[in-house]
């Protein structure tokens, strides 16, 4: 029998979100931009979904877009905030981000940079990954357009401090963007003070191919895609109606069991923490570790190969990952880790595990099955 834990990566689609959708996958099949019956009818389903995920937000029905994922809302956020600011102000021209960031925002920054000629201040963080909100501060300047960082890192779990950021990018008059993609179903995504927000419905329960931004409507937004100006002429195309109402049904859910999860799931990742840490003296924690996410442990193990840990796992039945699955197959150490200060060989050992909200089993037994994994990938020599 097989034990998932790499939830960071994807999640499964929950059976009440599926039953959820089903209709609009079949017999429900309206365009929203139909005007027949048929199609209002579509509309109407996808006004309630916004109005859903809004509430969850706790931002206004109209500031929720629909996407194709936290990539699509990440790239969304940071580009059409940045040259929406830089168009309306010529010279407002630079981003404030940090180095730990996912790909799907450090490459559009880059982009940014390299095609629009935007400066970009990658703040440093600590060795747990946090950053310092003074650092943020002092880096902000008049020509800031955008200051975008993760509400929680998707490698090791490390969680910023969202209201600190928030009050200093307020008080500079510059929009916050929080990547909100990992932190979805664990932290609250209300009351962040944050300007425009991430998430994607596979990490919650929704399918993969469905993601949200919302962004406040005072801020103006420069849309990615041309066409028949659906999304209030911010992300045009058909709307995915069966998704929209997908991740509107996983995030209420996840909402719901929220606290409840969180505070179990803790539990269990510090057990496993601990015993791990027990079992295997040249296992090391990365990230902070008092401002994590509930589910999220991950560790370097100095002298022998991550992947080869990985695949003595699972050979125990245990999934986990080596990191971020967009670097999946990269020989490169992780960003993230070096980052924070992690020596690239030492980078190359980590392993992560990612417990989903329904986890309640014993972390002992896995904890064993680490311990046994390090031991015949170090035997080996």
């Amino acid at each position: 029998m097989m034990l998932y834990l790499d939830n960071a990566a994807t999640t499964p689609v929950r059976p009440e979100v599926l039953q959820a959708m089903l209709p609009y996958l079949t017999d429900r099949f309206g365009n929203p931009s139909s005007h027949h019956t048929v199609g209002e009818r579509a509309a109407a389903t996808l006004r309630d979904a916004r109005e859903r995920v809004a509430a969850v937000f706790g931002m206004r029905t109209g500031d929720v877009i629909f996407t194709s994922g936290g990539t699509e809302a990440n790239n969304l956020a940071i580009k059409g905030i940045a040259i929406a600011a830089s168009s309306a102000h010529p010279g407002r021209a630079h981003v404030v981000t940090s180095p730990i960031e996912h790909e799907s925002v450090l490459e559009s920054c880059r982009y940014l940079e390299r095609i629009h000629g935007f400066e970009v201040t990658r703040v440093a963080v600590d060795a747990g990954g946090r950053i310092d909100p003074a650092v943020v501060a002092a880096s902000i300047t008049e020509q800031t357009a955008l200051v975008t960082v993760g509400y929680a890192n998707n490698e090791v779990g490390t969680v910023q401090d969202a209201a600190a950021l928030a009050s200093i990018a307020s008080a500079a008059r510059v929009p916050l963007h929080l990547d909100a993609v990992q932190a979805a179903g664990w932290l609250p995504l209300s009351g962040t003070g944050a300007d425009a927000l991430s998430i994607a419905g596979h990490k919650i329960g929704a399918p993969q191919g469905t993601g949200v931004l919302a962004v406040r409507g005072r801020i103006p937004l420069e849309p990615l895609l041309h066409g028949g100006g659906q999304e209030r002429d911010r992300r045009s195309g058909t709307e995915n109606v069966a998704g929209a109402v997908a991740i509107a049904t996983a995030l209420e859910l996840a909402e719901r069991d929220r606290i409840d999860a969180a505070t179990r799931v803790a539990g269990h990742r510090d057990a496993f923490i601990a015993a791990v840490l027990a079992l295997v003296p040249s296992a090391r924690l990365t990230g902070d570790p008092v401002h994590r996410l509930p589910g999220t442990a991950s560790f370097t193990f100095a002298g022998i190969s991550g992947e080869a840990v990985l695949l003595e796992l699972e050979r125990r039945g245990v999934i986990s990952s080596s990191g971020s699955a967009c670097a999946a197959g990269s020989d490169e150490p992780s960003h993230v880790l070096l980052a924070m200060g992690i020596a690239p060989e030492i980078a190359q050992t980590a392993v992560r595990f990612t417990f989903g909200h329904g986890f309640a089993g014993d972390s002992e037994p896995i904890a064993r099955a680490v311990a046994d994994a390090v031991a015949a990938v170090r035997s080996r020599g």
